[in-house]
């Protein structure tokens, strides 16, 4: 079976209404694992020190990106929102960042459009 190969990225600092960070953390987590789940996407660890499967700094990814020249299908994020203030502040290295992957996917916009289909 074909298995995309994508990274998940989660900000820990993100806040959305009167939700706390941690309550938004798990939003992301879950609504990030389910898409990865729901369309077989293999998770791939860049660097054998990382303690999650995903990351939580775009400039580590960055970084590790580079080391390692890995062939990525995916990015996934839950939503451009929680990267807002990286993309507003580093456009550059969000372009960069983006480079390395065939696609970037928004879990939340994905969530949206199937139950807007399931209607």
């Amino acid at each position: 079976m074909f298995h995309l190969k994508g990274i998940y990225l989660i900000n820990p600092q993100w806040q959305s209404g009167n939700k706390s960070k941690q309550e938004c953390t798990q939003l992301q987590k879950q609504a990030l694992e389910a898409y990865i789940e729901d369309h077989n996407i293999f998770t791939v660890k860049l660097n054998q020190w990382q303690l999650n499967d995903y990351y939580t700094v775009p400039h580590t990814l960055l970084y590790d990106l580079k080391q390692k020249r890995a062939d990525l299908d995916v990015l996934l994020l839950y939503s451009e929102e929680v990267l807002v203030n990286f993309i507003n502040s580093y456009p550059a290295r969000w372009l960069i960042l983006k480079s390395f992957f065939k696609e970037v996917v928004f879990a939340a916009k994905q969530e949206e459009n199937h139950l807007k289909g399931a209607g």
